[in-house]
């Protein structure tokens, strides 16, 4: 697959209305987490019925984690592994599991157009357009009435994000926008969320399920180019959600300074944005070495006890 076809795939919304659809039929990779002790929720929002998978583990008296994949792939991606590609994602959820915390596990939906109407696949709705968003109102469902529902009680009332590449941007989105519900955030192999644009036109080596490559708005550049985010302004920043909320959750950025997907200097970018905004930040987690390649843009198991140190950094 092409590297902007990856891209597209990685990172990645339509109307709404209220009226919901069918609830969806649960996939083979569904009915294996199912067997694995997975519970199945569907929140409707926005006029759309989402799944989450969650999990807790024996005698819940931990935080919440809740998990967002990468464009193109599904929630499932991090309880079962049928491909060893994903195998470090359901890692990670063993791992927080076996430390104590429950594990969200939250699906994109494939209705996210970009600003021409073109439909862009299963990816996040991470980008300011001028419609309202579709996945705000489903995480923060997810936070103020799933997770507090579910919860025990004694449990700790800790909420953390974290996302991979599309669901790295949209975690950004979440946490400005929702930050009174949200304790911190972790972002894999992405960017700024306000600062960049998709254009879904579907071209030679796209995936079916998901069209599109993401271009940073004051350079021009694909995001796949090297230095793409490397703005001497950044005059075309969009505006922020939750601008004038009080919370600004702490955050933690985690990346390979190799990925050839999400560049680097997109990484600086959102620090930077982040930054201005008074978020309190720990220093990047950043990995080096090798050839800069499309590889090096997955999840990687060198993240996982990493993402859940910062987040038990944060007692109740």
């Amino acid at each position: 697959m092409v590297l902007g076809a990856l891209c597209g795939a990685l990172l990645g919304c339509g109307g709404s209305g209220e009226s919901a659809t069918a609830e969806p039929v649960a996939t083979v990779q569904e009915e294996q987490c199912r067997s694995a002790g997975w519970q199945r929720a569907v929140v409707v929002a926005a006029g759309l019925q989402r799944l989450v998978l969650w999990k807790a583990p024996a005698g819940w008296r931990g935080a919440a984690v809740v998990v967002m994949h990468g464009g193109g792939g599904s929630h499932t991606n991090f309880c079962v592994a049928n491909v060893a590609l994903i195998a470090p994602q359901v890692r990670f959820s063993e791992q927080a599991l076996a430390r104590g915390f429950a594990v969200f596990l939250l699906d994109s939906h494939d209705q996210v157009t970009d600003n021409a109407g073109r439909v862009c696949g299963k990816i996040w709705d991470d980008e300011v357009r001028t419609r309202g968003n579709l996945d705000l109102p489903f995480i923060d469902k997810v936070l103020g009435e799933l997770i507090p529902g579910q919860r025990p009680a004694g449990a700790a009332t800790q909420t953390f994000l974290v996302g991979h590449s599309s669901g790295g941007y949209m975690t950004v989105r979440a946490a400005s926008g929702l930050g009174e519900r949200v304790t911190a955030f972790a972002a894999v192999a992405s960017g700024d969320p306000y600062g960049w644009t998709r254009d879904c036109t579907r071209r030679p080596g796209d995936r079916a399920n998901v069209a599109g490559a993401g271009y940073d708005n004051d350079t021009g550049l694909q995001i796949t180019v090297p230095g793409a985010c490397s703005a001497p302004s950044f005059a075309n920043e969009r505006p922020w959600d939750g601008a004038t909320q009080q919370r600004k959750p702490a955050y933690r950025m985690f990346h390979h300074n190799g990925d050839g997907i999400n560049d680097q200097s997109c990484v600086q970018r959102v620090r930077t944005q982040l930054a201005a905004r008074g978020f309190p930040e720990t220093a990047p987690f950043t990995l080096a070495g090798g050839a800069r390649s499309a590889d090096l843009h997955y999840w990687l198991d060198d993240y996982n006890a990493a993402i859940l140190d910062f987040f038990a950094a944060h007692p109740p």
